[in-house]
């Protein structure tokens, strides 16, 4: 059996960076959800 994962930082950051939260509407409120939480980091 093979591990699935095989993480990449290029391919995290491309789906789930603070650039493409920023592009869309609903990332956008993710962002600022995290904000109003406190954390200390909003995206990757």
């Amino acid at each position: 059996m093979s591990f699935t994962y095989q993480p990449k930082k290029r391919k995290r950051a491309k789906t789930h960076g603070f650039l493409v939260r920023s592009k869309s509407t609903s990332g956008r409120k993710v962002l600022a959800k995290r904000r109003q939480k406190g954390r200390a980091k909003i995206a990757l």
